[in-house]
């Protein structure tokens, strides 16, 4: 009898057609998670970047209005689309302000909503496909333990159908099986630290640009009490 073939690439074309279908969508949602990570870690990364440099120029001294003329209305960078947001709202509005406080009061709360609305959609576009890590981390061991529970499963009717109960003809079925485990954990582990490390990364990311919509929040107001 030729000794089964006990590599990966073996196990696989050994596999029942379910178990193969389980273990290779373990091995896309494996791929597709690596994609999100790369992706989020160099976004992140870039975006910080960006932040430091308009901070920066922010906190120089320089005119805000010479700062939103040379930026125009293409922000880089959450933090840049904040800041724009807020100035066309001020341009649209201060210049037909009277003296009443009222109508000033409602300029600084539409300029805080403006600002608000816009970190709100930056943050959900920052965040999409996250969902998906979050879900490869919760689902993937137990989709590859139900490829396992298939595969053992088809293992013990070969038993009883052939009445062969050594270990040459037991160890492979079961081989088979317990490397669809094997794929949900390489799936799901992965999944699971990244899901953690990227939303720790984007929750400070957030309070980053709340503190500076805070900060313009009261430059803004400042200017409207002159």
């Amino acid at each position: 009898m030729e000794p089964a073939d006990l590599s990966m690439w073996g196990l696989f074309l050994q596999a029942d057609i379910v178990v193969k279908a389980v273990m290779i969508g373990m091995v896309l949602a494996s791929i597709w998670c690596w994609a999100i990570i790369f992706e989020k870690v160099m976004r992140l990364r870039k975006l910080r970047a960006k932040a430091e440099a308009f901070e920066e120029k922010f906190w120089s001294g320089g005119s805000l209005e010479d700062l939103y003329d040379r930026m125009g209305n293409r922000p880089k960078d959450p933090m840049s689309a904040i800041f724009i947001a807020a100035m066309r709202e001020w341009r649209r509005s201060s210049g037909s302000l009277g003296r009443e406080n009222d109508v000033r009061a409602g300029l600084a709360q539409r300029i805080d909503r403006v600002m608000q609305i816009t970190l709100a959609r930056e943050m959900d576009n920052l965040e999409s496909r996250l969902g998906f890590l979050a879900s490869t981390g919760a689902t993937a061991p137990f989709i590859g333990l139900f490829g396992t529970v298939w595969g053992i499963m088809n293992s013990f009717h070969s038993i009883g159908m052939s009445k062969d109960t050594s270990l040459a003809t037991v160890a492979p079925g079961i081989a088979e099986a317990l490397f669809a485990t094997a794929l949900g954990l390489v799936a799901a582990i992965p999944a699971v630290i990244a899901y953690n490390k990227i939303s720790g990364d984007l929750d400070r990311y957030a309070k980053r640009l709340e503190n500076f919509a805070g900060e313009f929040g009261a430059i803004l107001s400042r200017q409207l009490e002159r």
